[in-house]
């Protein structure tokens, strides 16, 4: 990157060099699984003999796994080949109908979540947080970046359903409750055909605050912005800076007009505006059951693992990709 002019638009330096480590990953996942497929056939070619060497046998059936697994990924990646799967993403959960059950059910995603995001070693930087009066959260943005985020991420939109013995219930009954998932690229600047023009902006000024009522600062830092032709609000309170939150604020509304602009995308984004609105039972796109059973179920590949706490902990893959291969195969 040291040819003339390349840092003269810092921003958009960035954004280059952003596309670059994430190509250069893909590269890399490629050559370790290059790598690992040769130390197998290695090891094969020293089991071939007569004599059993179980410390042998055991090294090998390591390296096949992680072959195994490399391979996985790597075949997982021919199906994210969509415009804006290798982009960053903005992921918002929304609590629905359940009351206090409901916001605790979307902290429980957000936990989810990070745990995912965590074992990816993906960043990821929480941009507005509105927390529940009792428990849990109302809603919550946060912007996400790692190889093909969009892709592994897109089809995590929609309802998902909780069941369990209610822990605000005084009689510990049966609830059920849901929580709506939106996510959706992040479009650089360079990228963006659309303008929004000052007057069709309702711009408004909070103190962000944390759980608890517990003010973050003293100052009206967090930004709200409301696009009026639309209705669409955005909201951001992560940094101290108010112009810092507005940009932020902005860039995620711009985002999702630009999507809404292309034609490929609209569809789409008229069926997640009509689900905000009713996140409650019968829109479900996955279903997690801690009574009387464990169970989590998606309902579009069918994919099941009765293993809740562990998927609750961030383990998606599996759900992931059933759903990407389920997916192309209707395409």
């Amino acid at each position: 990157m040291g040819f003339d002019g390349f840092w003269s638009e810092p921003q958009q330096a960035q954004q280059i060099l952003g596309k670059l480590n994430r190509l250069k990953q893909v590269r890399e996942t490629f050559q370790s699984a290059g790598r690992l497929c040769e130390e197998v056939h290695a090891y094969l070619e020293l089991l071939s003999g007569e004599v059993t060497d179980p410390e042998l046998e055991s090294e090998c059936e390591e390296k096949l796994k992680a072959c195994v697994e490399a391979i996985d990924d790597l075949e997982l990646k021919t199906y994210l080949n969509g415009k804006y799967d290798a982009s960053p993403c903005v992921m918002t959960i929304n609590a629905g109908a359940g009351g206090t059950d409901a916001q605790d059910w979307a902290q429980m995603l957000f936990r989810m979540y990070a745990r995912w995001i965590e074992d990816h070693h993906f960043q990821c930087e929480v941009v507005d947080q509105m927390f529940g009066e009792e428990a849990g959260l109302k809603s919550a943005t946060m912007m996400i970046d790692g190889p093909m985020a969009y892709g592994l991420l897109k089809n995590e939109i929609g309802v998902h359903r909780l069941v369990r013995l209610s822990p605000f219930n005084a009689n510990h009954k049966r609830q059920t409750s849901f929580a709506a998932v939106d996510v959706i690229p992040q479009i650089s600047p360079d990228e963006f055909t659309i303008e929004i023009q000052p007057q069709d902006l309702k711009i408004d000024t909070f103190r962000a605050s944390g759980a608890g009522g517990q003010h973050v600062n003293k100052t009206d830092s967090a930004v709200r912005v409301t696009h009026l032709p639309t209705g669409l609000v955005v909201a951001s309170q992560n940094s101290r800076s108010q112009l810092s939150n507005k940009e932020t604020a902005l860039k995620i509304l711009k985002t999702r007009l630009q999507l809404l602009q292309e034609e490929n995308f609209k569809e789409k984004m008229d069926e997640l505006r009509n689900n905000s609105k009713l996140i409650a039972w019968g829109n479900q796109i996955r279903s997690y059951f801690l009574h009387p059973y464990t169970l989590v179920k998606d309902h579009r590949s069918d994919f099941e693992d009765t293993d809740a706490d562990r998927v609750l902990d961030g383990h998606l893959d599996p759900f992931i990709r059933a759903t990407l291969i389920r997916k192309s195969a209707t395409v």
